[in-house]
């Protein structure tokens, strides 16, 4: 599955991406689309078999699912 990982700085962006990495998760740094969020302007593309929220940095906004254009948030942040 696709995902895309919104954050509310960018160095969160940055550790989540290196953590996912380190797991053997491919993701790669990008600008997040408008459609979804404006926050620190960083997301991380993603793919995998789950969310892997343990992967995530604490400043985490929201995990959506890309599909073909679409966006469907499957979590977010309670902060």
């Amino acid at each position: 599955m696709n995902y895309i990982a919104t954050f509310h700085t960018h160095l969160s962006a940055l550790r989540s991406c290196a953590a996912l990495k380190s797991r053997g998760i491919s993701g790669r740094l990008a600008p997040v689309p408008r459609r979804i969020s404006s926050s620190c302007g960083t997301c991380v593309f993603y793919e995998g078999e789950d969310m892997a929220l343990e992967a995530m940095d604490r400043d985490l906004e929201a995990i959506w699912r890309a599909e073909e254009g679409e966006y469907s948030c499957l979590y977010q942040s309670e902060e």
